[in-house]
């Protein structure tokens, strides 16, 4: 059983941002994406401030956000990196599978990594993440560094918009259509 501790704020700035962006799309009409909560219960609760210390995950997450981009499904998670060597143990084969099945599906399955010493946000398709994974599953490094990464998805800054993915997903969706038709 997984608890969930003083720890549980780490990434809630990187939450934060995406969310504000996440409603200024909604608000321009661009995409509705909603965060998915992972279900908690409370073992301990601060009388004096009504705040949970201490509680354990109900249930393994699947992927931080979910929604419709112009009619597209999309889900995706984000992840914080503070070095140019990304763990691929930050992510679990619960969540990879979920991926794989919504891609099956007809969606659009990606990460947002930001890697924090660079105040770089980069856009990591499921297809090249699951090279990534292969390769640690079959032995090789279990984890990517920066430098493997394609720089042409680092996000660009936007003013007004603090992770500005559309962009990445719209490149995203177009190499998929140069690829298979």
């Amino acid at each position: 059983m997984a608890t969930w501790s003083s720890r549980g704020l780490r990434g809630s700035t990187l939450e934060d941002l995406i969310n504000r962006t996440n409603e200024k799309y909604l608000e321009n009409g661009l995409a509705l994406i909603q965060k998915i909560p992972t279900p908690i219960t409370p073992i301990n609760i601060d009388k004096n401030t009504r705040h949970i210390t201490l509680a354990y995950f109900d249930q393994k997450s699947t992927v931080d956000y979910i929604g419709a981009v112009q009619g597209i499904p999309v889900c995706f998670d984000a992840k914080e990196c503070a070095a140019d060597r990304f763990a691929l143990q930050n992510i679990h084969d619960h969540q990879v599978r979920f991926m794989a099945q919504f891609e099956k599906q007809g969606g659009v399955a990606f990460f947002l990594i930001y890697f924090s010493h660079r105040d770089a946000f980069y856009y990591l398709p499921f297809e090249i993440f699951k090279f990534f994974w292969e390769r640690a599953k079959d032995g090789g490094r279990k984890s990517f560094l920066y430098e493997e990464l394609n720089p042409e998805y680092v996000l660009p800054k936007k003013h007004g918009v603090f992770v500005p993915y559309l962009d990445m997903l719209r490149k995203d969706l177009d190499e998929r259509e140069d690829a298979f038709g």
